[in-house]
């Protein structure tokens, strides 16, 4: 089945059930959800002053007190205050196991600078809010409570169902990430057919769902320094060509520069479904840019918009800046850092050489920063897009699920490097702008929670066999 039919689908299939999102959980599941997902939240695991050992320990007790065999749950450790959790639920072994995926790690977060506690779960206004309490424990929590509600239920799946929570996803380049260290060091206790993830989530609009994505591919982080060096000198006698000018004016040319714009399956797919609503210009642009034609002042009206632009080319941009040694002084270095998000299939030369390119100086040395990790888009299964369109139309009848490439990165890219599929899928709608996912006063509407856990349920249960099996 192709992108475009796996599309036009959903949008059919969206308009035809509408069953709604109520749940159906046992007595005394949603008060045990509660309790995993308020323990979880509430243990800081920044990589400052956290532990995300004690995180998985945490969760790992809540397995085994519900009656998994110590056996078929494991805390391993990489490192001082690093730690993950990796849990099986067994099943027939019909079919090879799936995984369930999150991070446990959440960025920094500072008590003067938030509203409120943000190590301290607070329920407000029909809002969970803490640190952690989208991205990525939301998920984490759901999926220890799904596996228990599934155990307690007898389920039999036919698949292993693995649960792998892990550690420093939110680092860029740390030894410690827990996905790339699992698949280094212990590949047996996750290897799947196939891994559902963080990555996607739904929108909501005034309140109201409006789309829902499914994450299939990631653009690939890399970041270079921009490096000036010179003999310095006294700044009474300034030069044109000092260290900080030098280095300013490349920046300026690397800001005017764009990489080629081009689509890929998922990419093509996206944008024919969010434009669709979108001004003439923008869709005669992507009708152009599917054609084949790429001239920047065709798709103009694509390349402006940040979101778009995102998708249809590699992007570089300054994110940090260093230089000078004294107020009174000429710099004698001059550093900027340039963050790349690269296309999948982009070649990280080229984009070292287009760079170098754009700098138009051969004084400013362009230096490659960190690894690249490589990580091909995941296959369109259909097993696995149906469920996710059938599940939304259920649940959010006339809500399109969309496929999407993702412009930040997870852990699916260590996943998809190694050959497992990932599918980022959440069923955690937000709105845009304000869940303070990554910055301040962190939230989640409590209805979208709990919907997000049914979604999860059902998902799991139908892609393992456990619903077939009831």
């Amino acid at each position: 089945m192709t992108v475009k039919s796996l599309v036009i689908s959903t949008l059919l299939m969206g308009t035809a059930l509408a069953c709604g999102a109520a749940r159906a959980e046992p007595a005394g599941d949603e008060a045990l959800f509660r309790s995993i997902y308020k323990e979880l939240v509430e243990i800081n695991t920044t990589e400052s002053t956290g532990d995300t050992l004690v995180a998985a320990t945490a969760m790992a007790k809540r397995l085994t007190d519900a009656g998994f065999p110590a056996a078929d749950v494991q805390v391993l450790s990489s490192g001082p205050r690093k730690g993950d959790m990796v849990a099986r639920l067994r099943g027939t072994g019909a079919k090879k196991p799936m995984l369930l995926m999150a991070h446990m790690d959440v960025v920094e977060a500072r008590r003067e600078d938030w509203a409120f506690d943000p190590f301290v779960l607070q329920e407000a206004d029909g809002y969970f809010r803490a640190r952690g309490s989208i991205d990525d424990k939301a998920m984490a929590a759901i999926f220890v409570a799904n596996l228990i509600r599934l155990r307690n239920e007898g389920a039999r799946p036919e698949r292993d169902i693995i649960l792998a929570l892990t550690t420093d996803e939110e680092l860029a380049d740390s030894p410690h990430d827990g996905t790339h260290w699992l698949l280094e060091n212990h590949r047996d206790l996750i290897d799947a057919e196939f891994s559902l993830n963080e990555g996607g989530g739904g929108t909501l609009r005034d309140g109201k769902p409006v789309s829902s994505n499914i994450q299939l591919s990631e653009k690939v982080y890399r970041s270079f320094r921009l490096e000036v060096k010179d003999p310095g000198g006294h700044s009474a006698l300034p030069r044109r060509d000092n260290a900080i000018t030098r280095l300013a004016e490349g920046l300026v040319r690397i800001a005017d520069y764009e990489f080629p714009a081009r689509l890929n399956p998922v990419t093509g797919a996206y944008l024919q479904i969010v434009t669709k609503l979108d001004a003439p210009e923008v869709k005669s642009a992507l009708a152009a840019l599917l054609a084949g034609d790429n001239r920047p002042e065709v798709i103009a009206p694509l390349s402006k918009r940040p979101g778009y632009n995102a998708q249809i080319r590699t992007t570089c941009v300054a994110t940090m800046l260093e230089a000078g040694h004294a107020e009174n002084a000429l710099a004698q270095t001059a550093r900027a850092t340039i963050n790349c998000r690269l296309l999948p299939d982009e070649n990280p030369d080229d984009v070292e050489r287009g760079l170098k390119a754009a700098v138009k100086d051969d004084r400013i040395a362009v230096i490659p920063l960190g690894t690249v990790v490589d990580s091909p888009a995941s296959p369109m299964s259909p097993e696995i897009l149906q469920a996710v369109e059938q599940i939304s139309a259920d649940m959010w009848p006339g809500v399109p699920v969309i496929p999407t490439q993702s412009g930040g990165y997870t852990d699916s890219r260590w996943l998809r490097k190694y050959g497992v599929p990932a599918y980022g899928v959440s069923g955690v709608f937000s709105e845009e702008g304000k869940s303070g996912v990554h910055g301040l006063n962190e939230q989640v509407g409590v209805k979208q929670l709990f919907d997000a856990k049914e979604f999860l349920y059902r998902l799991v249960s139908r892609l393992s066999g456990a619903a077939a099996a009831k």
